[in-house]
């Protein structure tokens, strides 16, 4: 049993290694997307005019009125002294040509006290890699791996990058099994333990298993390479499955992780799990203006004692749903928890569709919340972030050293079996 355990964790880690590769030294950079996006473009993320900020719809009005093939479809109502009005685009359908507009980007950055605009890029993009998209550019490889659309359908990376998320979770468990002393090591070890009055069985067995938690940093460049690879694996095992498990929860939410969880406990169902994405022919026109909604959204906060205040508005025109969120100036970026309250509304009736509070609902209901920060480590604010960071670097070492003691093994296998040829061939 041992034997076949051995073999699907070797060819486990040989499917996984490169992604996982990339995703963690992706993993590690990204955990720091907005301190890099500042360090690397303050051009689009600094405005220094002095006075006071502008309304940002009327702002949003006049990028949309620059610029008629595109919808704000994101706007941050306020914004900290020093820092730029960054817009969210989306493309409108032209009914001239039949295909949505491809304005070649999908973020404005305005001053917002003079209203100039200080650039626009296209968050994501795969190509040119540029300074001003290079850190989305990573952002996307980390969960995409920028596998483009084929036969109209766009989730192809998200798909593969779930599917080598869920065989690494399953590889966590062989894993750590393998790292066990092997059952008649542990046999004997316990016989001995039972035995001896100076130490007990389960002291026996722990000896036994000890050395698999440290490093030999002398014993040469194999025994390290395995050390750091199973030492590493032990240490860090339950930070990798949440890494494994959250990144499989992520990808394939709607295709697998939702109607599970909804099978075995209560999810309260947000609207973008109820209605069916429109097509790219057919994106739902909002009848009712953004003011209107962040007033409908700021009148409820105010009558569910809300005390933070709107602090932005989105509008998914395939879905016809606005979603406000409420948090503080400058903690739209996560400062730490699952996540600011959200409010969502019709974009045709106007009707308040749900709500989202978090660390309220069911218990499925903050298990999902939790999800993406878990994964990216905000929930835990700054030390959660430095730790996802630390086991990016982790999981793409893992990657290296498991590569390169499957490598050396079959060197030493082939070694091993051409010396044996070479004496029957003497023999």
């Amino acid at each position: 049993m041992r034997a076949f355990w051995t073999s699907a964790h070797r060819y486990a880690g040989l499917l996984t290694a490169a992604f996982l590769f990339v995703s963690g030294v992706t993993g590690a950079i990204i955990s720091w997307d907005h301190e890099l996006d500042d360090l690397l473009n303050p051009h689009l993320m600094e405005a220094h005019t002095p006075g006071a900020a502008q309304d940002s719809l009327a702002l949003a009005h006049q990028v949309e009125a620059r610029y008629p093939q595109v919808r704000v479809s994101y706007i941050p109502l306020h914004v900290e002294e020093g820092e730029s009005l960054a817009l969210g685009v989306s493309p409108r359908y032209d009914p001239r040509t039949g295909e949505l507009a491809q304005p070649g980007f999908n973020q404005v950055f305005v001053d917002p006290v003079s209203g100039a605009e200080l650039g626009k890029r296209e968050w994501g993009a795969v190509w040119p890699i540029t300074q001003e998209t290079f850190v989305s550019f990573l952002y996307r490889l980390h969960y995409t791996l920028h596998i483009p659309e084929m036969w109209g359908i766009d989730r192809w990376g998200i798909w593969l990058m779930g599917a080598i998320a869920m065989v690494w979770m399953v590889d966590c468990f062989v894993g750590f099994y393998l790292t066990l002393p092997a059952r008649r090591q542990a046999r004997a070890a316990l016989s001995a333990g039972a035995g001896s009055k100076a130490e007990p069985a389960g002291k026996t067995w722990w000896r036994r298993w000890q050395p698999a938690w440290k490093v030999r940093w002398q014993g040469g460049s194999a025994k390290l390479n395995f050390d750091l690879h199973r030492a590493f694996s032990l240490w860090t095992w339950v930070l990798l499955f949440i890494l494994a498990f959250t990144a499989f929860s992520l990808n394939l939410y709607q295709e697998i992780f939702y109607p599970a969880i909804s099978k075995v406990s209560q999810v309260t169902p947000t609207p973008f799990d109820t209605r069916t994405m429109a097509d790219k022919r057919h994106l739902i026109e909002p009848r009712l203006p953004m003011a209107d909604v962040i007033w409908r959204a700021r009148s409820e906060g105010q009558r569910r004692g809300w005390e933070d205040p709107v602090g932005g508005v989105y509008y998914s025109q395939e879905y016809g749903i606005y979603m406000v969120s409420f948090f503080q100036p400058g903690g739209d970026h996560g400062a730490g928890g699952v996540g600011p309250a959200l409010l969502y509304y019709d974009g045709v009736d106007g009707r308040l569709l749900g709500e989202r509070q978090p660390w309220k609902g069911t218990a499925a209901d903050i298990f999902v919340q939790a999800q993406f920060p878990l994964h990216s480590g905000r929930i835990l604010g700054l030390p959660g972030r430095i730790l996802i960071s630390f086991m990016g670097v982790v999981v793409a070492m893992l990657s290296v050293t498991g590569v390169v003691i499957w490598w050396r093994k079959r060197v030493s296998r082939r070694v091993v079996a051409s010396q044996r040829q070479s004496m029957l061939q003497r023999a």
